[in-house]
C-alpha cells in the first residue's frame, strides 16, 4: 500500500454500512485495525419484538465491555465523535421489520434505543412486502406504506437490499424520505436473484438515496475467484449509472460465524425455522481476495487509487455519500 493510500484512508470517516459478523472483542479489535469509523451492525433477520430487545441489550453489554473500541450511534455527530475519539461508532441496525410485529408504535420504541436503519423484508414475505425470494411479490403494502411513513416521521433509514424487485420499487415511489440499498451488486454484471436491476439504481438515486456496494461473491461476476478489483468493477458501473454522490460502501461481511453453522443455516431458512431458501449458509463463500477480511479494508481504498480514482471520490464512497444521507434521514 502507498503512503498516500495509508493517509488517505486513515484522515476519511469511513463507514461501513453492513456487516452480520460474530461480533466478540476480535472483530472490534479488527475494526480499529480497518479504520473504520462507523459500522451498520445488522444482525437481526428473523427476530420478533422480545428478541429485538435482547439484541439491543446485549449491545449494551457489548458497549459497556469494550468502550475502548467501540461506542454507540444515534445521530451523524456521534460518527464525528468516534472519528475524534479513534473507537468504532456501531449503528444497531436490522435486516427486517419484524421486530415491530404488527405495531407502528413500536418503531419509535426501536429508534428511541438506538436502531437507525432497517430494512424493510428480509429474503421472503412480512407484513410490509416480499423479500427477493418471495415467490410472487405483490409489492408493498398498505401497511408498509404506514411503516414507511412512520421511519419518515421518526428518522430511521429504510433499506431495500433483501426486498423484492416490485416491493423496493413501490417503496423508492412512495417514501418521502430517500431510502437506500446498504449491501447490494448490480445485476447486469451477474444474472442472480440477489443483485438488482440498473433501473432500481437510477430511481433510488433519482430520489436522493445511496446504493452500498457489496463484498458478498456469489454476487460479483467472477464469483468464488472474485478480487477487489471486481468490486471495483461494480462500483464503477453504479457510478456510471447514478453518479458518484450515490455510490457507498456496505461490505456485508459476516465474519466469525462458523460456515456450516447454526446461525447461518438460520439466516437462510424462511423466517428462521422452515423451507431453505438459499445454499449460502452452508457453502464455500469467499470473499474478494484482498479484501477477505474486516482489518483489510483499507486495501480498498489502495486499489481505488491505483485505478485513478480521485481522492475527492474516493472520501465519498468512503464514508461521505452515507453521512449526507443519514445527515437527512436523522436530522439532528
Amino acid at each position: 500500500m502507498t503512503p498516500e493510500a495509508r493517509a488517505l484512508h486513515a484522515q476519511s470517516v469511513v463507514v461501513d454500512a453492513l456487516h452480520t459478523c460474530n461480533w466478540d472483542r476480535s472483530i472490534f479489535e479488527e475494526l480499529r485495525t480497518g479504520g473504520y469509523t462507523a459500522v451498520n451492525a445488522s444482525n437481526v433477520l428473523w427476530e420478533n419484538f422480545r428478541d429485538g430487545i435482547d439484541e439491543v441489550t446485549n449491545w449494551k453489554r457489548r458497549f459497556a465491555e469494550n468502550a475502548d473500541l467501540i461506542r454507540p450511534v444515534k445521530t451523524v455527530a456521534d460518527i464525528h465523535a468516534a472519528k475524534t475519539e479513534g473507537r468504532t461508532g456501531i449503528i444497531m441496525g436490522w435486516q427486517n421489520t419484524s421486530c415491530i410485529e404488527d405495531r407502528l408504535d413500536y418503531l419509535e420504541i426501536f429508534k428511541d434505543l438506538g436502531v437507525g436503519i432497517m430494512q424493510l423484508t428480509y429474503n421472503t414475505q412480512n407484513l410490509s412486502g416480499a423479500g427477493y425470494l418471495e415467490e410472487h411479490d405483490s409489492g408493498l403494502t398498505g401497511f408498509g406504506r404506514e411503516v414507511v411513513d412512520e421511519m419518515t416521521r421518526v428518522g430511521v433509514l429504510c433499506d431495500l437490499s433483501h426486498v423484492g424487485d416490485k416491493t423496493s420499487a413501490d417503496t423508492i415511489a412512495y417514501s418521502k424520505n430517500p431510502v437506500c440499498m446498504t449491501h447490494v451488486l448490480p445485476r447486469s454484471l451477474r444474472d442472480v436473484k440477489r443483485n438488482k436491476p440498473d433501473e432500481l439504481f437510477v430511481e433510488c438515486a433519482r430520489r436522493g438515496g445511496i446504493i452500498g456496494t457489496s463484498f458478498f461473491s456469489p454476487g460479483l461476476k467472477a464469483g468464488n475467484e472474485s478480487t477487489v478489483h471486481d468490486v471495483l468493477d461494480a462500483m464503477e458501473h453504479v457510478i456510471t449509472l447514478v453518479g458518484e454522490d450515490h455510490v457507498a460502501v456496505g461490505t456485508d461481511y459476516s465474519q466469525g460465524h462458523a460456515r456450516p453453522g447454526p446461525w447461518l443455516l438460520w439466516a437462510n431458512k424462511d423466517k428462521g425455522t422452515a423451507r431453505t431458501l438459499t445454499e449460502f449458509g452452508s457453502v464455500k463463500i469467499n470473499k474478494p481476495a484482498g479484501v477477505d477480511k474486516v482489518y483489510k479494508l483499507p486495501n480498498l481504498t489502495a486499489a481505488m487509487l491505483a485505478r485513478g480514482w480521485s481522492p475527492a471520490l474516493v472520501t465519498k464512497i468512503l464514508g461521505q455519500n452515507w453521512l449526507r444521507l443519514l445527515h437527512q434521514v436523522w436530522g439532528h
